[in-house]
């Protein structure tokens, strides 16, 4: 590394963490290929990084996913000489001994003195990690301390406490210096504290999505608006959704298409909405997949259309969404936009895990008649009650009785 970032690196950092909304992500990560492939050990741990998934990179780049990649691009990094590839593989796991044993450095915290000195000049990505040796402990192994060293548990617990603190000033300066990921862990330290070390500080915790936000980061906006809906804020929710929204978040435009779906902080208005489940569509949101079946199922922005709301909900439980379940159960009860098939149908209503009286009666239904299934008389009267006042529900549980024995039989 040099003690310092070369030009592709920081332009990389920039489009790719600092200021994502630009939509240069794609641009970046091309950059940081080449950069890599000509010898940039840095730039081959940042493009390592980009490969591990939403928890590391930004889903709205749109970054393919390859754990197998990333790994070796991980060791790459570290026999190209990059501190930082050495500090984010102590964090990943793959700092092995023979791989510790490649690196150009006498020992560990000859690399991290390295990444302190860029976060010290400014560096904010450098600053995130420094902070997370701090919030992981590794600064147990960077250290080499001996744990068995101290003298009693006091002398140990003020040791590791003076260490962990350091993480929160580090994640303040990269958050501020625009690393959005240094929310999520310092938001993790205020609230949950660390074991019986660190003690939780919620009230500090309150105003980092807003900070992050006001940054202009996708994420943290759509963050925000959710905390300021769950606040009874609803225009401003909607102000922050739509903000994340146009700024890439993919599953931001479901959240502002809902608003408009439901009249939630604005006017009611079902066309727009199913304009923005569109747009979320067009990003790979999987929650927009869903409403999206609910508008057809409904007839609601658009004519209803029982089989394109059969497909939207399946494409969507397919990429594991359990949020329309119980469309796809009535459809399948019904034979609604697909083939009647109570076998089906009882799968998708029993995933239910809400009160859903409709629900409840179908499976009712099903039990009591043995339809695709073994019949269960006890077990369908159970599932009627549970459906309450529904109507449905009622008058099936007319065609049941119990004997003087107290057995439930059909009447």
């Amino acid at each position: 590394m040099g003690k310092m970032l070369s030009t592709e690196v920081k332009q990389a950092l920039q489009d790719i963490y600092y200021n994502e909304r630009t939509g240069k992500g794609k641009e970046a990560l091309a950059l940081l290929e080449r950069a890599s492939a000509a010898g940039d050990g840095d730039a081959t741990c940042i493009l390592a990084r980009c490969m591990c998934g939403h928890q590391y990179v930004w889903s709205g780049h749109g970054f393919p996913e390859d754990d197998d990649r990333a790994t070796a691009l991980m060791h790459k990094s570290v026999e190209q000489g990059s501190a930082l590839g050495v500090l984010v593989a102590i964090r990943c796991g793959e700092l092995t001994p023979e791989l510790e044993a490649k690196m150009p450095f006498a020992n560990l915290k000859e690399a991290f003195d390295e990444v302190l000195e860029l976060a010290e000049t400014g560096d904010a990505f450098c600053q995130y990690v420094v902070g997370n040796t701090y919030f992981w402990w590794d600064f147990i192994r960077i250290q080499n301390i001996d744990m068995e060293s101290f003298s009693d548990p006091i002398a140990l617990k003020s040791f590791m406490k003076s260490n962990i603190s350091k993480c929160e000033d580090w994640f303040l300066k990269a958050l501020r210096g625009g690393m959005y990921s240094a929310a999520s862990n310092l938001n993790q330290y205020y609230t949950k504290g660390d074991e019986d070390i660190i003690l939780p500080q919620p009230q500090k915790a309150k105003d980092l999505w807003k900070i992050g936000a006001e940054y202009g980061h996708p994420l943290h906006q759509r963050i925000y608006a959710e905390h300021l809906e769950e606040a009874g804020r609803k225009e401003e929710a909607l102000h922050w959704y739509r903000e994340s929204a146009e700024g890439g978040q993919p599953d931001a435009w479901s959240e502002v298409g809902r608003c408009y779906f439901e009249g939630i902080g604005t006017p009611e208005d079902a066309v727009y909405a199913v304009e923005c489940f569109q747009k979320g569509i067009s990003m790979g949101d999987i929650d927009s997949y869903d409403r999206m079946g609910k508008a057809y199922y409904k007839g609601k922005g658009v004519s209803k259309d029982y089989e394109k709301a059969f497909q939207m909900f399946s494409y969507a439980y397919e990429k594991g969404s359990r949020w329309g379940v119980f469309y796809l159960g009535e459809c399948c009860f019904e034979g609604w936009g697909t083939l009647q098939d109570y076998g089906r149908a009882r799968m998708y209503l029993e995933q239910v895990d809400w009160n859903n009286t409709n629900a409840f009666y179908m499976l009712g239904f099903i039990y009591g008649r043995g339809l695709g299934v073994s019949a269960d008389i006890p077990k369908a009267v159970d599932y009627l009650r549970k459906a309450g006042d529904n109507a449905r529900a009622k008058e099936e549980l007319r065609n049941y009785k119990k004997t003087l024995f107290g057995k439930w039989v059909h009447r």
